[in-house]
Protein backbone atom coordinates (compact mmCIF):
# COMPACT_ATOMS: atom_id res chain seq x y z
CA UNK A 1 0.00 0.00 0.00
CA UNK A 2 3.00 2.29 0.34
CA UNK A 3 3.10 2.61 -3.47
CA UNK A 4 -0.56 3.59 -3.75
CA UNK A 5 -0.99 6.90 -5.54
CA UNK A 6 -2.87 9.62 -3.74
CA UNK A 7 -5.06 11.82 -5.87
CA UNK A 8 -6.99 13.74 -3.27
CA UNK A 9 -6.54 15.12 0.23
CA UNK A 10 -10.11 14.72 1.42
CA UNK A 11 -9.20 12.64 4.48
CA UNK A 12 -6.42 15.02 5.57
CA UNK A 13 -8.59 18.08 5.00
CA UNK A 14 -11.46 16.58 6.99
CA UNK A 15 -9.04 16.05 9.89
CA UNK A 16 -7.66 19.59 9.62
CA UNK A 17 -11.17 21.02 9.69
CA UNK A 18 -12.33 18.80 12.57
CA UNK A 19 -14.97 17.10 10.43
CA UNK A 20 -15.75 13.42 10.03
CA UNK A 21 -16.48 11.22 7.05
CA UNK A 22 -19.95 10.65 8.50
CA UNK A 23 -20.63 14.39 8.55
CA UNK A 24 -19.47 14.73 4.95
CA UNK A 25 -21.60 11.77 3.84
CA UNK A 26 -24.66 13.24 5.56
CA UNK A 27 -24.03 16.67 4.01
CA UNK A 28 -23.70 15.16 0.53
CA UNK A 29 -26.58 12.71 1.12
CA UNK A 30 -24.28 9.88 0.06
CA UNK A 31 -23.30 6.63 1.69
CA UNK A 32 -20.40 6.53 4.12
CA UNK A 33 -19.02 3.73 1.94
CA UNK A 34 -18.64 6.13 -1.00
CA UNK A 35 -16.98 8.81 1.12
CA UNK A 36 -14.67 6.20 2.65
CA UNK A 37 -13.52 5.10 -0.81
CA UNK A 38 -12.74 8.72 -1.67
CA UNK A 39 -10.79 9.16 1.58
CA UNK A 40 -8.68 6.09 0.86
CA UNK A 41 -8.22 7.08 -2.80
CA UNK A 42 -9.80 3.84 -4.02
CA UNK A 43 -12.15 5.96 -6.14
CA UNK A 44 -12.38 9.66 -6.85
CA UNK A 45 -15.35 11.99 -6.54
CA UNK A 46 -16.95 13.53 -9.60
CA UNK A 47 -15.97 17.14 -10.22
CA UNK A 48 -19.31 18.55 -8.98
CA UNK A 49 -18.95 16.48 -5.80
CA UNK A 50 -15.40 17.74 -5.32
CA UNK A 51 -16.68 21.32 -5.42
CA UNK A 52 -19.42 20.48 -2.91
CA UNK A 53 -16.81 18.89 -0.61
CA UNK A 54 -14.67 22.03 -0.85
CA UNK A 55 -17.70 24.15 -0.01
CA UNK A 56 -18.52 21.94 3.00
CA UNK A 57 -14.93 22.20 4.25
CA UNK A 58 -14.64 25.90 3.41
CA UNK A 59 -11.52 25.44 1.31
CA UNK A 60 -10.52 26.09 -2.28
CA UNK A 61 -11.10 22.99 -4.38
CA UNK A 62 -7.40 22.98 -5.29
CA UNK A 63 -6.57 22.24 -1.65
CA UNK A 64 -8.31 18.88 -2.02
CA UNK A 65 -6.08 17.72 -4.86
CA UNK A 66 -2.62 16.22 -4.68
CA UNK A 67 -0.02 17.76 -6.97
CA UNK A 68 0.82 15.69 -10.03
CA UNK A 69 3.85 13.48 -9.25
CA UNK A 70 6.95 14.34 -11.27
Amino acid sequence: MANQLRYNRIKATLALKGKTQNELAAHLKMSIYTVSKWCTNKTQPAIPDLYEIAKFLDVNVCELLEPNPS
